[in-house]
């Protein structure tokens, strides 16, 4: 999809023909009747990572610049397994990990999914856990 305006949105209903499910297939072509005739499989009922970064750039164009970096980084998300994803997940509740931790994990999304928002906003995490008491203690000496 190219720039989107904010004049698109919404999208489904104002550039319809440019929005595809992470399968790539139309949103045109999901429809119910697809769903009866069981022509749909589950990446057809996801979001792509265009059409998040598409929805970005409207909510940057309204004015909404943390939903738009919200809506970049699920973008980088869509190339993250969800197994991936649930680790991530965890790793980030509060006393589930030391800064160490948090360091490498946003180091592999950086490397291995290009996740560089996403890797950044763990970063941040990291220093806020550590200035708020909120990482588990670092281990030493096998203790």
């Amino acid at each position: 999809m190219k720039k989107t305006t904010i004049d698109q949105y919404p999208l489904g209903e104002r550039a319809i023909e440019h929005i595809r499910a992470a399968s790539r297939k139309a949103l045109t072509e999901i429809t119910l009747e697809a769903l009866k005739d069981g022509a749909l499989k589950t990446s057809d009922l996801q979001v792509s990572a265009e059409t998040l970064r598409a929805q970005a750039d409207i909510a940057r164009q309204a004015g909404y610049i943390q939903l738009a970096d919200n809506l970049l980084r699920a973008a980088e998300l869509t190339a993250v397994p969800n197994d991936e994803l649930l680790r991530l997940y965890e790793a980030l509740r509060p006393g589930r990990s030391t800064q160490d931790e948090l360091i490498a994990l946003a180091k592999r999304l950086e490397e291995t999914y290009g996740a560089f928002e996403t890797g950044r906003l763990v970063r941040e995490a990291a220093v806020v856990y550590l200035q708020r008491g909120l990482l588990r203690a670092q281990r030493t000496n096998g203790r």
